[in-house]
């Protein structure tokens, strides 16, 4: 505290103020400078009212109220006064700001958001697993699918022949996901399974060499692509659609991809049926000549007559 009055202190300069302020308090220039990190030759301007002899006005400014502070004296209060001396953009205190409660009326309560997002969260689990899941089987229930046929249809080639497949038997299929798909590979329609389960993008599954007859069911088939010997046999089939008991053998794709039906399974061979014996047929009996009708006895054919010799010589008649 100063030992003067109020009145008294207006006509007490700012530098003289300061030095007395801190003389009350026994501090040196450099106790000053070591609280405030204020160069001691601006302390020594401050209390010289030596304005030009600092930075700028802001600097002084500055300075002063951080001095006064240091020293127990109304730092803003004498901030203000030297702006009003030595002129400089006057500092306002910052206008409270008043924030409105909010209304507990219009907030929703905490259980109805939580519930909001479990919800939300449920749905897109339920849409990412009918995605995954399509095509499974749904049970005894009726179903309605579409039995692929072994020729796809397509267009014969340009010469009117359709393209010869290549020959792929014995070759390992390998079935490659485009996407998450759910499939299910037995080695006959009602056979044994080889794999059922979900293939993530990029996934591939090899059918076993030692299935003889393996099929496919799925329910995206555009999402599954088939290849057989370093050759690509193109999708399973173009768009969504539940397929089942589609063959996966090497030959059966190679002719599904040139647009040829599957080559059906070679039939036993039989040895030649023995020619049927030649059988003697009963002779016809030939007809008769029909007989004329005579009103008497026949009369047998007369032997030929006898002709008299003739002689060597006829005499002459008598006159």
């Amino acid at each position: 505290m100063s030992d003067y009055g109020e009145g008294e202190e207006r006509f007490v300069s700012i530098g003289e103020r300061l030095r007395r302020a801190r003389e009350a308090r026994a501090m040196s220039l450099d106790d000053v400078a070591s609280q405030t990190r204020i160069p001691m030759r601006h302390l020594q301007h401050i209390e010289l009212e030596e304005w030009d002899a600092l930075p700028a006005p802001t600097y002084a400014i500055g300075f002063t109220r951080n001095f006064a502070n240091a020293v127990g004296l109304d730092g803003p209060t004498i901030a203000n006064e030297l702006r009003d001396q030595i002129g400089g953009p006057r500092r306002r205190a910052p206008a409270p700001e008043y924030y409105e409660p909010a209304d507990p009326a219009r907030v929703p309560p905490r259980s109805l958001v939580i519930g909001v997002i479990v919800a939300a969260v449920l749905l897109v689990g339920a849409y990412l697993l009918w995605r995954n899941t399509i095509g499974a089987d749904p049970g005894p229930g009726p179903e309605q699918t579409i039995e692929v046929p072994e020729d796809n249809g397509a267009a014969p080639a340009a010469n009117g022949q359709a393209a010869a497949p290549a020959d792929l038997t014995g070759q390992a299929v390998t079935l490659t996901a485009l996407d998450g798909v759910w499939v299910r590979i037995t080695d006959g329609e009602n056979g044994p399974s080889l794999f059922t389960g979900i293939l993530s993008s990029g996934q591939t599954f090899t059918v076993p060499a030692t299935a003889t007859r393996p099929v496919l069911r799925t329910g995206r088939p555009q999402m599954l692509r088939a290849s057989a010997g370093g050759r690509d046999l193109g999708l399973i089939a173009p768009e969504e659609r539940t397929v089942i008991n589609v063959s996966l053998l090497p030959q059966d794709l190679a002719a599904r991809a040139s647009g040829q039906p599957p080559s059906a399974a070679p039939a036993p061979a039989s040895s030649p049926a023995p020619a049927p014996a030649a059988t003697a047929r009963p002779a016809r009996p030939r007809p008769t000549p029909p007989t004329s009708r005579a009103t008497g006895p026949v009369p047998a054919d007369p032997p030929p007559a006898s002709r008299p010799d003739a002689p060597l010589s006829t005499p002459p008649p008598t006159p």
